[in-house]
């Protein structure tokens, strides 16, 4: 709710993840993504509302779970989370390396004679500075504090580990090594959704994408054709790939609509020069995009 009026952060988002799996679920700011996260985790203000279904494979529903279940079976130990604000995750009046420690004292089965090594070799796989471990939070630079909040979440290796943002603040190389040390928590029994404005991030790492534009989910690909030759379906998704300065530069035309007043058909027919009469609709997610006119391979079109 907002101003006494009702806000659709996230409406009908559908997808499956897998062990095994990486998906990058990726859009402009604004759009819902980091709300979905918080969903997920039972973070949402309490004013908010959820309804449908958030499955983990023991059948534990994350959107129905009370406070205490999610407090003492899931976070941390189930599900992992690298926040989107590291700064109001961290313990202002603690040091990095304490917090550390004390994770690992929680999650995990390490002798209490190796709690400090352990605590190093977690802020290691972060690219978090050992010099900087006595620190406390408001002594590091945002990017350390991103890197100290993703050695936290990888302490434990949750089934699922949920990065929302991982990379903010920091320089490309470290985009790239904090990008892969969150894919190499990915094995036979764990899973990573990756939530980014970072389309090269997404390219890196990712097994599959999923757009996000105005609340909704609007296309599901494979990141190799997503990122390849065939190229997104949706004209959203397409727009958003030709815009990295790698590709054509080229800007998606207008601005996304606010999330307090979505148009009652596609959200995206104001800004898209394939919108006709058939997009005054809400397109379904069919054929891996919710487009009433998406682009096809040249070997689907139609024959004349």
């Amino acid at each position: 709710m907002r101003g006494g009026s009702h806000v659709s952060a996230v409406t009908d988002a559908t997808f499956d993840l897998a062990a095994g799996e990486c998906l990058a679920l990726v859009g402009e700011s604004g759009c819902g993504k980091s709300v979905l996260a918080s969903a997920l985790l039972g973070l949402l203000p309490e004013n908010a509302e959820t309804a449908g279904s958030a499955l983990l494979g023991d059948g534990t529903d994350l959107l129905t779970a009370d406070e205490r279940a999610l407090a003492r079976t899931v976070r941390g130990r189930r599900v992992g989370l690298v926040p989107q604000s590291p700064a109001a995750h961290l313990t202002p009046v603690r040091t990095v390396r304490s917090q550390l420690e004390e994770t690992v004292r929680e999650l995990t089965g390490v002798r209490r004679a190796d709690v400090r090594a352990a605590a190093e070799a977690a802020a290691a796989r972060a690219a978090f500075p050992a010099g900087h471990l006595d620190r406390y939070p408001h002594e590091l630079s945002g990017g350390l504090a991103q890197r100290a909040a993703t050695a936290l979440a990888l302490i434990g290796d949750a089934p699922l580990l949920l990065a929302d943002e991982p990379t903010t603040g920091l320089d490309r190389d470290l985009v790239d090594r904090t990008v892969d040390e969150l894919r190499r928590h990915v094995g036979d029994d764990r899973a990573l959704l990756l939530i980014t404005h970072d389309l090269a991030a997404a390219e890196r790492i990712a097994d599959r994408v999923a757009v996000m534009y105005a609340s909704r989910v609007v296309e599901i690909a494979d990141a190799p054709d997503f990122f390849g030759a065939r190229g997104p379906r949706h004209p959203y998704a397409r727009g958003l790939l030709s815009a990295l300065p790698e590709r054509e530069f080229a800007p998606v035309p207008g601005l996304p609509p606010e999330l307090s007043a979505l148009p009652a058909g596609c959200a995206f027919a104001a800004r898209c020069e394939r919108a006709d009469e058939a997009c005054g609709a809400v397109p379904a997610l069919s054929g891996g995009a919710a487009c009433h006119h998406p682009h096809v391979d040249v070997l689907e079109a139609p024959r004349a």
